[in-house]
């Protein structure tokens, strides 16, 4: 039987329910229409309670972003095994993951507004795409890359960024085909790169040497070819 009393948390716990409780919140609503009552309702203390751990509004809505913003890079993260096709689906799908599952608050932040208007936000959102960046670079066994080829990763990290922005706004294209589509992208962003530099073409050929008949590339290959003919 239950006594009904309440567990005491400590400064670091409480921080983080907090933390938690602001990002459910924010993955239902934008988190400029999230009061701190609601957050301090939804965790089960007072209001001045939450000012206590976090200076303020901002302050508090920093620190979930910056649990989000590690969430997010962390789909980046992919085991180098396996066709390159495969791995960056795996990636899409769980970049997509986390847009379905944080919509008001990923839009609110990719295209801003009051209360993502501070450096420390505009910082965690950078050090997102880097990390994506590179990750992607490390599939492409590149160290430093040539001019064009760092130009169609972080063109294609900001395509991935604006897909997920105008699917969330009616999702009218079904999430799967986005994904898939997106893995075309990158592979037509690379091949017309490869076309004007022989360094990007050295670095396509090698990381699509051994990609299997039902490979996203392959299939992209097949579609054009349908295309023109």
């Amino acid at each position: 039987m239950s006594t009904g009393v309440r567990r005491r948390m400590g400064v670091e716990e409480r921080r983080q329910q907090l933390i938690g409780v602001a990002l459910e919140l924010f993955s239902r609503r934008s988190p400029d229409e999230v009061s701190i009552d609601e957050i301090a309702t939804a965790a089960g203390i007072s209001r001045p309670l939450v000012y206590h751990y976090f200076p303020g509004k901002l302050s508090l809505y920093e620190a979930a972003l910056q649990r989000a913003s590690d969430d997010l890079a962390g789909r980046f993260v992919e085991p180098h095994e396996g066709p390159l096709g495969a791995r960056l689906l795996r990636v899409m799908r769980r970049y997509f993951d986390f847009v379905d599952d944080h919509g008001p608050g990923f839009s609110a932040l990719m295209r801003g507004g009051p209360a993502v208007g501070s450096s420390t936000t505009n910082a965690l959102i950078d050090s997102v795409r880097q990390a994506a960046y590179e990750q992607i670079m490390a599939h492409l066994e590149v160290g430093e890359a040539p001019a064009r080829l760092e130009l169609v990763v972080r063109s294609w990290i900001s395509l991935a960024e604006s897909t997920a922005l105008l699917w969330l706004d009616g999702r009218r294209i079904p999430r799967a085909e986005l994904e898939v589509q997106l893995v075309h992208d990158f592979a037509a962003l690379a091949a017309v790169s490869a076309a004007y530099d022989e360094e990007t073409a050295a670095v396509l050929r090698r990381s699509l040497t051994g990609e299997p008949a039902d490979s996203p590339f392959t299939d992209l290959v097949t579609r054009l070819l349908a295309l023109a003919s």
